[in-house]
């Protein structure tokens, strides 16, 4: 990727959606059940590729706690957590539906998963090497899909529709579940 002044501009619109998004569900209290910040973050990797979903999931979560304290670093630290599971999925999204030619549905499930092994990682990370109190890594990661499930299953259907539409090409969530 030859980083210009467009790929920039476009990372920051990422960026500045990964933060107004998640503020208006959050002002709902909606925030933990439809995951906003995730979408804009799949989005760049899905549309942009691998490096600017890496730094979009990196900055967004860190320029949404600088302006509006969320995701937290108190008393649970969302933060970090937050910072590697979505630059996980950015940068897996954007590798295998741009680099790897995967399809779109295998490649939004497939950064999915990474992100949420990531999500586990750093929540074991947190407990052995910072003593901090928090659930075992996999009931973490259990239950925030469990809480996400709503979100996740939008993320399913809609992203691949607003990947198709912004690239021109129609989308039938029915058929095409199996293919590009």
């Amino acid at each position: 990727m030859i980083v210009n002044i467009k790929n920039i501009a476009k990372g920051a619109l990422y960026i500045a959606l990964g933060v107004l998004i998640p503020l208006l569900f959050h002002s709902i209290g909606t925030g933990p059940v439809f995951l906003p910040m995730h979408i804009p973050v799949l989005l760049a990797g899905l549309l942009e590729g691998p490096i600017t979903g890496l730094y979009v999931g990196i900055l967004a979560p860190v320029l949404s706690h600088l302006l509006t304290g969320m995701p937290p670093i108190a008393p649970i630290p969302m933060l970090p957590i937050m910072i590697l599971e979505l630059s996980a999925y950015g940068f897996i999204a954007g590798m295998l539906y741009n680099k790897l030619k995967i399809n779109i549905f295998t490649s939004l499930l497939g950064a999915m998963l990474i992100g949420r092994i990531a999500y586990g990682f750093m929540v074991y990370i947190m407990l052995v090497f910072f003593d901090i109190k928090m659930q075992n890594p996999i009931i973490a990661v259990i239950m925030a899909a469990k809480t996400g499930i709503i979100g996740i299953i939008v993320q399913i259907i809609v992203i691949p529709m607003i990947v198709k539409l912004l690239r021109g090409k129609s989308v039938d969530v029915r058929s095409n579940i199996g293919s590009g």
